[in-house]
């Protein structure tokens, strides 16, 4: 059966934007790409139409999700497109890309022109940038406070990455409660524990990593992630684990200075190892290996590496801001992340017991069971047949 029906304000198919899934290979990106694909498992008669801005300039699209699937692209850039629609207001309406849609999801926090009988869907991440200024480029800031708020009010209707989300869409832009939908991101079955050695061993080599014990964390390279105090920390700690060495798996971002001279200034060179971004094959690899995994950014809209280290049973310490309480449930060792102390002394506390290390495996096995992309995408086709009867 389909989602849509005939009607007024109706069509036969749901457009959704797929750009962040092309273009990111992690944070909105996987969450995009990850529950597009559920979608596809799910619903198999439903007409889909992908939208993809700057599609074809750097890679080749993907194979659809499936059959009831079809590409609607633009050579034309995400940047060269908010400069059209949200700086000079230009109404060119993303169905002159899509045709004729019922109901067009915008998957990453701005919504674009439509025509006035399409219903509206946007997801809103994270408000990292009005919690953490500091850690988004001005011109960014500039701009999402700008359009943000105006998406979220001409939405029909607004999905959250998370309870915190929606609280702070409820304080920040006094967002009807009920207009928020909280739809938690899913982990992958390939994020499980990785035991053959052949493997373990070859990713190794791939990232250049030694026969040392060390500490993982995912994440591009920007100052939200808290690289700087996370480092600071791994310095206290050396002492009593001299082999100790910190991994961090993630793109080259923005604002990122401060943490390469941190790095520097501790004379960490050595032991603090930048290894860019990792295909997705390889993280349940690096997660098994990973003594623990310190995840203490200073905002969240969900934060996935806590829920892949925890289905690949690795120990999480992590931060007890924004979202995250919300993934780890107990199965984590939560801290300040503004506290350098209290980083120190967890990472020490869990590296010292190995009770404490089968305790947080058993209880993140657990709760990571609890998030599928499965459950993600019946709940969004749920909003998006209640979407279309208003």
């Amino acid at each position: 059966m389909t989602l849509i029906d005939s009607g007024d304000k109706m069509a036969n198919a749901i457009g959704i934007d797929y750009t962040p899934a092309y273009e990111q290979g992690a944070g909105i990106g996987r969450y995009v790409r990850e529950l597009i694909a559920a979608l596809a498992r799910i619903d198999s008669e439903t007409k889909y139409k992908l939208f993809v801005a700057g599609a074809g300039q750097h890679k080749p699209l993907p194979a659809s999700p499936g059959p009831n699937f079809s590409w609607h692209t633009t050579r034309l850039s995400p940047r060269w497109l908010a400069r059209l629609w949200h700086k000079a207001r230009i109404p060119y309406s993303v169905e002159n890309w899509l045709g004729d849609i019922g109901l067009f999801h915008a998957t990453d926090f701005v919504l674009p022109p439509v025509h006035r009988t399409t219903y509206t869907i946007l997801t809103v991440h994270d408000l990292s940038f009005v919690h953490v200024p500091q850690a988004t480029s001005p011109r960014l800031k500039k701009y999402l406070d700008r359009v943000v708020p105006r998406s979220v009010l001409r939405a029909d209707h607004v999905l959250a990455d998370s309870y915190a989300t929606k609280d702070d869409l409820v304080a920040r832009y006094h967002t009807p409660p009920e207009k928020i939908t909280v739809l938690w991101g899913g982990v992958d079955q390939r994020f499980r524990h990785v035991s053959d050695a052949h493997q373990l061993a070859a990713v190794r080599a791939r990232y250049g990593l030694g026969n040392w014990p060390f500490l993982l964390t995912v994440g591009t390279v920007q100052p939200r992630k808290n690289y700087v105090r996370l480092c600071e920390a791994v310095s206290r700690i050396i002492p009593a684990y001299p082999d100790i060495h910190l991994v961090i798996a993630g793109g080259k971002g923005w604002l990122d200075d401060p943490i390469y001279s941190t790095v520097a200034r501790l004379g960490l060179e050595e032991r603090i190892h930048f290894i860019g971004f990792v295909d997705d094959d390889d993280l349940p690899a690096l997660y098994s290996m990973a003594e623990v995994v310190p995840y203490v950014s200073l905002y969240e809209g969900f934060g996935f590496p806590v829920l892949e280290a925890m289905a690949c049973g690795t120990p999480v310490v992590a931060s007890n801001t924004s979202s995250i309480p919300e993934v780890t449930g107990d199965a984590a060792i939560l801290v300040d992340p503004i506290d350098v102390d209290a980083i120190t002394e967890a990472l020490q506390t869990v590296l010292a017991s190995p009770a404490l290390q089968s305790a947080l495996k058993e209880k993140g096995l657990k709760q990571a069971a609890h998030f599928t992309w499965e459950d993600a995408a019946r709940k969004l086709v749920e909003v998006y047949q209640a979407t279309t009867a208003l």
